[in-house]
């Protein structure tokens, strides 16, 4: 987008069949797709199959043409790194011929020599002996530079960074120094005079970019195939199952005949909407997919959520078994989910029990193929707290001084140090007076932000059309346990892969424990008084949802053990609110967040009998479940459908652009809602009183 042309590579370990210790690395460089595709695989085989001591090595025998060859890949030898390097740096020119050779023949017309000047003991010699081999096997040299920090003034930060990762202190004398302060991104100026003895190593360098032509697409999500029954197309297996669903759904809503057929029309008519909709977007698969293995988990002994977020307001996921939410019972919008508008893949919050969620993703792997489901890479960054610890402790200051700092950092999330000073005024204090304080923070701040460390998502699952591979790289720990992408979540959808969200929640275990419980005590019991008389199983499904005890225990702030309900703060709230239907637990979890917490004692004191004014009549029927306060999305949005004669899309996007809180596009929105309120009768200053 800014003209910068990408090369894309990866500067990768090949294993010392000889000395496993000792591996040795050269650079791969991306042609085309081709050698993406190569590199993806060559690597997820790296870490499936050949780690050693944490290191996934590639193995050079797999260049092999019958292996996977080398196809769309130019390959650099590595400079002192490389083999070829070590050979000629322990004076073995004859072996260094060898592997030229070899290396050459692997990558024809697409190897170069490697030469680097970084001030590395006898690097120089290295260099001359690159030119003479060079030279006499009528190789391209090129000349790199290994950047390891940006600017030259970071290289004690970046040495603090080592440190942190090998676990030494930075006073250490018998610490290893593999790094000098000549590795910093250099300017091309300063790069043509290192090399002005070898100007065609650095023209090379262009060459290299000319010939790196990867072109990824991205944003074209790319679905497994779903296999349904005798072929039937996707679309009309959705149509087909979603109308018997509903059917189903309907009849245990409402048992009455007349009031079933009451009904009908209008839940039939949000069934097609939705219908048609998902299938224009082209997302049927999506929902049959995670209706399978949604369905599987509660036909196998798998507690399943009822449903939670957007995905709730889809009337097709109620009917499909994906939620067990009535959208329509609860005023929930479709089009907050899925925007005709504005085409995004949808996104389900599904929650499993936290014990069998594993089952559900084994049946995932069963289902596509163990070799086309991952899950998803995390890279946990240096935040300002243990940023803090970790230089700290290789400036090898004492723990109680370290400690006291870390408290001092408020705990808030997205704090940085540079933040902290200006809220802490006893951190910019100690700062200014201590050179210990001082040093500390200051390189702490330059490596705030950095990844420190590989996690796995706490919930994404992929399922690809085809291995994982043949889209990104697999990482995965030495024990070949925990396989996840080597791109985060927004990389994997920026090529398209679909995330499946598959959420442990603790709360569904300790429901299912109970009810197991409960069965266990009424076959017990049962044994005892042996009546013969049949008793229908407990099921959680059965509670009903104006149960009046349950309000009073609630209303003395007995939340334990029940999912948003069991901080202190939220304890508090009950107490306060003193709910009594099922609307107002809705809504306090809806306010219990920053933002909204600042309307909670108006609702409060609306509940308990303030009078409620609304700025137009037809804002009653929208807003009078929360006592006349707009909580909820979903109002926001029937709100500038009713008012700004928005359709629910442009509601979506008017919700969207709240939530973004970008100037520009609110004022454009203002001026859209003020307009169509104007021509629904409603005075100007109103209209952006409303706003």
């Amino acid at each position: 987008k800014n003209g910068v042309k990408p090369i894309v590579g990866c500067d990768v370990w090949i294993t010392n069949e000889i000395d496993r210790d000792k591996p040795t690395r050269i650079l791969l460089l991306c042609q085309s797709y081709t050698g993406y595709l190569l590199l993806s695989r060559l690597l997820t085989r790296a870490y499936r199959d050949n780690q050693y001591r944490n290191r996934a090595e590639i193995d050079a025998a797999w260049f092999n043409s019958n292996d996977e060859g080398t196809d769309g890949l130019i390959a650099l030898s590595g400079g002192r790194f490389g083999e070829i390097g070590q050979l000629l740096l322990q004076n073995k020119l004859a072996q260094a011929e060898l592997q030229t050779k070899r290396y050459a023949a692997l990558f024809p017309g697409r190897f170069y020599i490697e030469i680097q000047r970084e001030q590395h003991p006898n690097e120089e010699t290295l260099v001359q002996h690159s030119l003479v081999l060079a030279s006499s096997h009528q190789l391209a040299l090129v000349a790199t530079q290994a950047i390891q920090f940006i600017k030259q003034e970071d290289f004690k930060a970046h040495e603090a960074r080592v440190c942190i990762s090998e676990g030494y202190v930075l006073g250490d004398r018998r610490r290893p120094k593999d790094f000098t302060e000549q590795q910093y991104f250099k300017t091309q100026a300063e790069m043509t005079a290192l090399f002005a003895d070898i100007p065609s190593s650095l023209s090379n360098s262009v060459e290299i970019a000319k010939r790196c032509n990867l072109t990824l697409t991205l944003g074209i999500n790319k679905l497994p195939l779903f296999p349904t029954p005798n072929n039937e197309s996707l679309e009309d297996y959705l149509n087909s199952i979603a109308h018997t669903g509903l059917v189903n759904r309907m009849k245990a809503l409402f048992p009455s005949e007349s009031e079933y057929n009451n009904q009908r029309s209008k839940y039939r008519e949000r069934l097609d909407f939705e219908v048609n909709t998902i299938i224009q977007m082209g997302f049927a698969g999506y929902f049959l997919i995670v209706a399978d293995f949604i369905n599987w988990a509660k036909e196998n002994d798998v507690p399943v959520g009822p449903g939670r977020g957007s995905g709730a307001g889809s009337l097709v996921a109620y009917s499909l078994g994906i939620t067990d939410l009535d959208p329509l019972r609860y005023d929930l919008l479709f089009e907050r989910f899925l925007n005709p508008e504005r085409v995004s893949m949808p996104d389900f919050d599904i929650d499993f029990c936290q014990d069998r969620r594993e089952r559900v993703i084994e049946y995932v792997k069963h289902q596509y193929g163990i070799e086309s489901v991952s899950q998803i890479i995390t890279f946990g960054t240096m935040a300002a707290k243990a940023v803090v610890r970790d230089v700290g402790r290789v400036l090898d200051l004492p723990y109680n001084f370290v400690d006291q700092l870390a408290k001092l950092i408020p705990f808030e999330l997205g704090m940085t140090l540079k933040k902290a000073q200006e809220i802490e005024p006893q951190l910019e204090e100690r700062a200014r007076d201590e050179e210990d304080v001082r040093n500390l923070l200051e390189l702490a701040e330059r490596l705030e932000g950095l990844t420190r460390n590989i996690g796995m998502h706490a919930g994404g699952v992929l399922i690809s059309p085809g291995k994982i591979s043949d889209f990104c790289p697999i990482y995965c720990a030495e024990s070949g346990a925990s396989v996840v992408s080597q791109l985060d979540k927004d990389d994997v959808e920026n090529i398209g892969l679909v995330k499946f969200d598959f959420l442990g929640l603790k709360t569904l275990t300790t429901i299912d424990r109970a009810v197991r419980y409960i069965h266990q005590r009424a076959v017990s019991s049962q044994d005892k008084t042996d009546t013969g008389t049949d008793k229908a199983p407990f099921s959680i499904d059965d509670i009903p949802l104006d149960d009046t005890a349950t309000y009073a225990l609630l209303r003395k702030g007995n939340g334990i053990g029940i999912f948003q309900f069991e901080s202190r703060g939220m304890k508090d709230l009950l107490q306060k609110a003193k709910p009594d239907c099922f609307e107002d637990l809705i809504a306090l979890v809806a306010l219990y967040r920053p933002g909204p917490m600042d309307l909670i004692p108006e609702f409060i004191e609306r509940k308990h009998g303030k009078r409620v004014d609304y700025l137009d009549p037809r804002l009653e029927p929208i807003l009078s479940p929360t006592y006349g306060i707009m909580i909820y999305q979903e109002q926001v949005m029937q709100i500038a459908q009713v008012i700004g004669g928005y359709s629910l899309g442009s509601a979506d996007l008017l919700r969207r652009a709240m939530g973004k809180k970008k100037v520009e596009e609110m004022a454009q929105q203002r001026n859209i809602f003020v307009a169509g309120a104007v021509k629904n009768d409603v005075i100007e200053d109103k209209a952006t009183e409303l706003f």
